[in-house]
């Protein structure tokens, strides 16, 4: 590693540039590596990294040498570097650009990647990481990454279009919907509606996100709560349509995504889709003849329809026995609750029949089991209950097989041609939207924690998902990498974490950032990953801070 120098003079005026650069060599040729500009820095400085170099297998000998020199643990480097290369890695750097508001936007997903938490979290956390000498970043607040995701906001779209340029046109686009509770009532997105994180009383926002056949995101938009899963279709059409290529492109979405009104926007604009249908439509399918039940088995089975539509069954015995055995629950907490009504007739004589078969009746509906238990008076003389006052519960057996007639039983749909996609491959594409559920997890859990939400504007809240989208595609490329190392993500960056840059001090003023050899684990990270740290880094100084202060904790006294 050197110090490569060079000058200009242009109008009598000398412009020095300064690179910290090293050598090696590639299939025979010397080659070379910009590490860092060192143009800002002073000649003190300057002089002060070479000195650095030349001594760099003996820092003591240049302590003793220079007395003024000492040594002191710098900032966290290792999981900065690691999110900052791999960033670079997938052109996510390059998709968010080279401005200010560009490398705060890749602070912001690098943050949420090593230590998920607010704007004032990111700011916190840039003072222990080496976030403005790795980025060449100056001092911010959380004003100014509040701002930022304005700003992400404002360039969704250009930074999608960038991070999918060299995508093919066409293909296969897997898209799903998810919702995400809000903390408060005021975002300007807020609203109720159809709660997949079980927080009854909260407003939401929906998420739709498109990814490509391998499950790696493309875009990610925000509706209003409420919005319908259906309604977010159009505007996947048209993303597919004019900013990925269009051509020969497949939608793959779940039965409640891609529904009549769709398929035909869908076959408008030439598109193809692989969805699924209801139980209930498979009913009406088997009364018009159109499917047979003897087709839904282990093995795939397809029927063609008229139309151009076809039709891929199958049978899960899994979960058949799945559902069998949760009949039987259901059964036996019906018989429970009977138990406990009889006793309560028993022991009460002014208790009405009425209203106990009533609740027991509504309990069975909302258990779904409604259409195959019946519930009747025990007829008297009863020797238990002399004067008739007792439940009994009874099986309609014609009735349980034929609520158990599809247990297990599935049916795709699509419009592509047999000779376009086989059975197996428009199954296996179906399944494929696990890839999209598993990135809703990831993102909305422990590991990127996009939830709880508690910005307020719209613009910040699209700009805030946009980052956990960036984030996901750096935390989903580190799970393939460090696959063979049993180790999970966030695991792994903890572990980086602990790497701190070696700071060369002289008349107490840091003049660069020595990076130390890492342990043996942190090699091991880094090797599997793929990552080559620096041997240095310029010590810009930039000391960053909040504008509000944590709460203090109330004194109990």
């Amino acid at each position: 590693m050197y110090v490569d120098s060079s000058s200009s003079t242009t109008h009598g005026k000398t412009y020095w540039r300064h690179l910290l650069r090293r050598s090696f060599r590639q299939a025979g040729k010397v080659q070379h590596e910009t590490i860092a500009n060192l143009s800002d820095c002073s000649s003190e400085e300057i002089e002060a990294i070479r000195l650095a170099l030349r001594h760099k297998g003996d820092l003591q000998a240049l302590i003793h040498e220079r007395p003024a020199l000492a040594l002191r643990q710098g900032l966290a480097v290792g999981a900065v570097w690691v999110a900052f290369d791999l960033a670079r890695q997938l052109g996510i750097d390059r998709a968010l650009g080279d401005t200010r508001q560009g490398r705060l936007a890749l602070w912001q997903v690098m943050a949420r990647l090593i230590d998920q938490g607010s704007r004032l979290s990111a700011v916190r956390l840039a003072r222990s990481h080496a976030a403005c000498d790795v980025l060449g970043l100056d001092a911010f607040d959380e004003d100014d990454l509040y701002a930022n995701l304005d700003w992400l906001a404002d360039n969704q779209e250009r930074i999608e279009q960038a991070l999918s340029k060299n995508r093919a046109p066409g293909g296969l686009f897997l898209y799903d919907v998810t919702s995400s509770y809000l903390e408060g009532e005021h975002n300007e997105l807020a609203a109720f509606g159809y709660n997949r994180d079980g927080k009854r009383g909260k407003m939401q926002i929906v998420i739709g996100l498109l990814c490509d056949a391998a499950g790696e995101p493309l875009a990610i938009e925000v509706f209003e709560g409420n919005t319908q899963d259906t309604r977010t279709m159009h505007a996947q059409i048209a993303k597919a349509a004019e900013r990925f290529g269009g051509g020969e492109v497949t939608f793959v979405g779940d039965r409640g995504m891609i529904k009549g009104p769709q398929i035909a926007e869908l076959a408008a604009a030439g598109f193809h889709y692989i969805t699924a249908i209801t139980k209930a439509q498979i009913q009406t399918l088997l009364g018009r003849g159109v499917l047979q039940l003897e087709l839904f088995d282990e093995e795939l089975a397809e029927v063609c329809a008229a139309g151009g539509e076809r039709y891929v069954l199958r049978r899960n015995p899994v979960r058949a026995a799945e559902i069998a055995a949760s009949r039987q629950d259901k059964l036996a907490s019906l018989r429970k609750l009977l138990d406990a009504a009889n006793e309560r007739l028993a022991a009460h004589p002014r208790a009405r029949v009425a209203t106990a078969l009533g609740q027991l009746r509504r309990r069975a509906e909302k258990l779904g089991v409604g259409g195959w238990v019946e519930w009747a008076e025990a007829p008297p003389p009863d020797p238990a209950a002399p004067d008739g006052r007792r439940l009994t519960i009874n099986v309609d057996q014609a009735g349980l097989q034929e609520a158990a007639r599809l247990d297990g039983c599935y049916a795709l749909k699509t419009d592509l041609a047999p000779e376009a996609a086989a059975k197996e491959i428009v199954h296996g594409r179906y399944k494929d939207l696990a890839l999209v559920e598993r990135a809703f997890r990831t993102s909305k859990q422990v590991e990127l924690e996009l939830r709880p939400i508690h910005v307020r504007l719209a613009t910040r809240t699209r700009g805030h998902v946009l980052v956990v989208m960036l984030a996901y595609r750096i935390a989903r490329e580190l799970e393939r990498r460090w696959a063979g190392l049993d180790v999970r993500v966030q695991e792994g960056l903890d572990e980086l974490a602990g790497l701190c840059a070696t700071e060369i001090v002289e008349a107490g003023r840091a003049q660069c950032c020595q990076i130390p050899e890492p342990r043996e684990s942190v090699r091991a990270l880094l090797e599997a990953a793929r990552v080559r740290l620096p041997e240095a880094l310029p010590c810009r100084g930039v000391v960053v801070s909040t504008k509000k202060s944590l709460a203090k904790r109330k004194s109990k006294d």
